[in-house]
This record gives C-alpha cells, structure tokens and sequence, in this order.
C-alpha cells in the first residue's frame, strides 16, 4: 500500500473540500470493506484519504414528511436489516442487507459504500482494467466468465456489485450527491451505468463529491429480495432478483422487477413486469414472470446456467412478497 494523507472532517462541506478534481487525488473511507482491498492490490492509490465515519449528518434512518424514507451513507447493513422501519415498508432492503453472509461486513459495511464498491470482476482485480481490454478485445468472452454478465452484450461485462442496488431500483430511490458546489439527486436506476470505455466510470458519482443519503419515496406495499449464492458462507451472490408491487386487491396494478448480478448495472425486466400487471401472485403467474425476466438474455461461454437462476430468483422473490402483508 502506498502512503497517503489521512483527513478526518466533522461534517459533509468539510469532506467535500477535501476531495479532488480527478479521481486518485482523493477517496472517500466509510466502513472501508472495498476500499482498504483495492488499496493493498495498488488498484486504488489515492493521494488523500477523506475519511467520514464521524460525519453525523450521514448517520440515520427516518421517515420524510411525503411518507417515504431518508437513509444515510454510513447506516452499516445491519442497521439497515433491522430497522423497524425498513422491515414494515421496504423488506427487500432488509432482506438484501441481511442476506449478506458475513457478520463482519454487516457490521462495518455501509449502504453508500454498498453502492459506489467498485467491480468483483477478477480481470478489473488483477489489474486488466473495467472492460478487461488486450490488444483492442475483451478477454472476458473467450476467458472465464462463468460470473460475468448475461445481459447487455459489451463491451462491460463485469457484474454490478451492489447488494442494495436492484431493491433501490425496483423501489423508485434517488440518491443524494453533493460537493462543494451544492447537492444534485440522481435516479439510483441513473446511477449505475455501463462503460464504454475505460475512462468511465461504473457509477455517475464525479470525484469532487460524497454520496450523502439515498431517498426512498411511499409506494410499494409488497416487496422481496431473493439471492442465490454457491455457498452459504461469504460469497457473492450468483443472481439476485427484487421485485416491488403495488396492489389493487388481489391483483397487481404495477410492478417493478430488478435483476442484480446479471449485467453492469441493475437490469430492470421490463417484460416480467408487464406480465404481472393486473395478475393474481400463484405459483404459475410467478413461474411465468421468472421466463420473461430471463428473455434477451445472451449468456457466454461458462454463465449460461444464470439464464435458470434468473426464472428461480424472480419466482421467489415474488412468492415472497405476495405473502406480506399490506
């Protein structure tokens, strides 16, 4: 690990100014589970440190006066599992947050962390950069890809990382960012975006800001998060699937379907949506909203097994959020 300065200011205006114009001048600490890895594998070799674990305006969970929810970038998982109010209205969250195996990375990983992580990709983590570019191609087509995406078809195909990022997207979330200049809020579905190059980055995140909170509107009444993994100690999941509906009775007047570990960014299944709309939650509703889901899918040489995982996580995630209560 190379040396760096270490700041450690007391509110957001503070952090900010101690950030940069160019990324490598400075990066942001929070629970430091991502970064203290890329740090020691010389991906990341920042001039600077900000580190904002004693920020308290990023601390918290509450409800908005519009009836919705305001997390804070440094509330861990394991807050964010059992919060009273994240499990009543918003349970694919908690289901997200709490299905990550490991108690460690509850404890100290947090939801803005969650977000901006950088890929898992091994070529991106050995140092072949986003797109795994040799000699004008991508290795990630003819090498291993057995975890990389099914969906999206290049040049990107690293898997989104976040954990939280398909139930943010499913639930209609915004994210607040902020520099020194002032605060913009951005869609969580526009925050995570698909290189086309290796000059951009995976997230719409600038480096002179800090992601401050995220913003969750009233909504949803049912909502799930399903993840499959290899193994139930740490690991990544293979596919995950959120799902947040809105009910008229017994029947499904809107949904939105979430796909995580599948694409760059969080794949929304528009098709398995429009399948739902005006159904009854069955078995067989779900099982057809899964084979939707799984539709353009263009998996490569070694994933084709996630297009089946894909069909289980949706039906699940569905199954799961028709038991819930209104």
């Amino acid at each position: 690990m190379q040396s760096f300065e270490y700041a450690n200011p007391s509110s957001v205006q503070e952090a900010v100014g101690l950030l940069g114009a160019r990324w490598g001048q400075a990066d942001v600490l929070a629970g430091g589970t991502d970064l203290i890895s890329l740090m020691k594998q010389d991906l990341n070799a920042p001039k600077r440190v900000v580190n904002i674990k004693n920020v308290k305006e990023l601390e918290g969970i509450r409800k908005t006066a519009d009836g919705g929810l305001r997390i804070g970038a440094i509330v861990t998982m394991d807050e964010l599992a059992r919060n009273a109010d994240v499990l009543a209205g918003y349970k694919s969250l908690a289901d997200a947050a709490g299905g990550i195996p490991s108690p460690q990375i509850r404890h100290m990983g947090t939801v803005g962390g969650d977000l901006c992580q950088r890929p898992r990709c091994w070529y991106y983590r050995h140092g072949f950069g986003l797109l795994a570019m040799k000699d004008g191609k991508s290795l990630v087509p003819d090498g291993e890809n057995q975890y990389h995406a099914i969906f999206g078809n290049g040049p990107a195909y690293f898997v989104s990382a976040s954990s939280l990022g398909p139930a943010l997207v499913a639930l209609g979330a915004r994210v607040k960012l902020v520099s020194a200049k002032g605060a913009r809020e951005v869609p969580v579905a526009r925050f995570f975006v698909a290189p086309r190059d290796e000059n951009t980055r995976e997230i719409a995140l600038l480096p002179n800001e800090i992601l401050s909170e995220i913003l969750i509107p009233a909504g949803a009444t049912h909502s799930a998060t399903y993840e499959v993994r290899q193994k139930e100690a740490l690991d990544w999941p293979l596919v995950a699937a959120a799902v947040a509906l809105t009910m008229k009775g017994a029947a499904v007047a809107s949904a939105k379907v979430v796909l995580g570990h599948v694409a760059p960014t969080p794949h929304e299944a528009v098709a398995a949506e429009r399948a739902l709309t005006g159904k009854t939650i069955t078995t067989a509703s779900a099982e057809a909203a899964g084979k939707a889901a799984a539709e353009g899918a263009q998996p490569l040489s070694q994933n084709a097994y996630k297009v089946t995982l894909v069909k289980t996580a949706v039906k699940r995630a569905l199954l799961q959020a028709a038991k819930q209560k209104a």
